[in-house]
């Protein structure tokens, strides 16, 4: 299985005088891109949006199992999702591999990368990053003024809500992402900023990880007054996990019956619908702040 690179070279030198062709990823690594690439494989539902947002979806060549929007993206060949099917990513002919850096194994980078598959490594720890990512993005692929004005659509909508909940008391929350076992979020990633972003006071705030799992005897500790459970179709918290929690009626949230559901698509991707998360949180620990567009899906 061989692989030749067409108009993109790796490693170079950050020279001034490329400066605007040349871009370093989140990984540290340097790549330089004589043209924009016109074949392009996303290994994260978040990166296929932010694509699709800057209307580079024609450029998308293949997609991972679980991207499912815009709907235009279930067209797109699978090409699996952590461990992506190397044989098929291959037949695709993509001169980009644009994935994540917390899902994707890394000797499917190495593997790649001597295949002459250049990959760009996106790394999220904040809500900015995502900004970034869509600019970043954008000029690689030959969609700066798209992915600009997106950006600063995304940043207003942000400055907004923020406005709309200033001066506003935190709430104390648990997102739940798993239920057994009990998996939440911590500093470091995106989604803990989002919770303080949105007016919330994270539980888990003191954990050393960015996806800790607590004790059932930690959360009754902590005493959360909101429960955040996100839904979907491809991931999200069922209705019958949902309901094993009001058993722990000595929690605040039980108590006054403070259990929410959120969209997963909205907040756990961290791609163009994260104001959306970000306003929906918000609605839910504040409702008296609410815009009344959409606080649950």
């Amino acid at each position: 299985m061989t692989r030749r690179q067409q108009g993109i070279l790796t490693g170079m030198p950050f020279m001034t005088h490329v400066s605007a062709k040349a871009y370093v990823d989140d990984a540290g690594r340097r790549m330089y891109f004589a043209k924009p690439p016109t074949r392009i494989i996303s290994l994260a539902p978040s990166i296929t949006e932010m694509l699709f947002s800057m209307e580079a979806g024609e450029q998308l060549v293949g997609v991972t199992d679980f991207c499912d929007y815009p709907p235009e993206a279930l067209k797109k060949p699978k090409v699996g999702y952590s461990n992506p099917n190397l044989e098929s990513l291959v037949a695709l002919q993509p001169d980009l591999v644009i994935a994540p850096n917390d899902f994707l194994k890394p000797d499917v980078i190495v593997k790649l990368e001597q295949l002459k598959i250049p990959v760009f490594i996106l790394a999220d720890q904040n809500v900015e990053g995502i900004f970034v990512h869509i600019q970043t993005l954008g000029r690689i692929v030959g969609r700066s003024s798209k992915a600009d004005t997106l950006a600063m659509q995304l940043r207003q909508e942000v400055a907004v809500i923020q406005r709309r909940i200033q001066g506003k008391a935190p709430v104390r929350m648990l997102y739940v992402l798993n239920s057994q076992p009990l998996i939440t979020v911590g500093p470091g990633s995106f989604i803990d900023q989002v919770i303080r972003m949105a007016g919330g006071d994270n539980v888990a705030a003191k954990s050393a990880t960015p996806y800790p799992r607590l004790s059932m005897e930690a959360v009754l500790q902590e005493d959360p007054e909101v429960l955040v459970f996100p839904v979907g179709k491809a991931e999200g918290i069922s209705e019958s996990e949902q309901q094993t929690w009001h058993q722990w009626t000595t929690m605040t949230a039980v108590k006054r019956g403070r259990l929410h559901q959120i969209s997963a698509d909205w907040l756990n991707r961290p791609g163009p619908r994260i104001a959306r998360g970000l306003e929906a949180l918000a609605e839910i620990l504040h409702p008296d702040s609410s815009s009344g567009s959409r606080a649950e899906q």
